[in-house]
């Protein structure tokens, strides 16, 4: 797998999972949604720690800085 997000993506994510599990973990989000909102809060916390989003190849999206070759 070839990294296809920046950081300012894999830390955007985090953050992201971060509020989700406040909400859950204080109770204002509960049923069906809370179940719903903690996948996508695992999938966002393995995403940010791999790199690599696998939706991003399907919409065409890189948001990884290109590294120069080197010589």
């Amino acid at each position: 797998m070839k990294k296809n997000m920046g950081t300012t993506d894999r830390v955007l994510r985090l953050l992201a999972a971060a509020v989700m599990l406040i909400l859950y973990f204080t109770g204002v989000v509960t049923g069906t949604i809370a179940i719903i909102l903690l996948v996508f809060t695992a999938v966002f916390v393995l995403t940010s720690f791999v790199g690599f989003c696998p939706l991003y190849p399907l919409l065409g999206i890189n948001t990884c800085k290109k590294t120069p070759l080197r010589k």
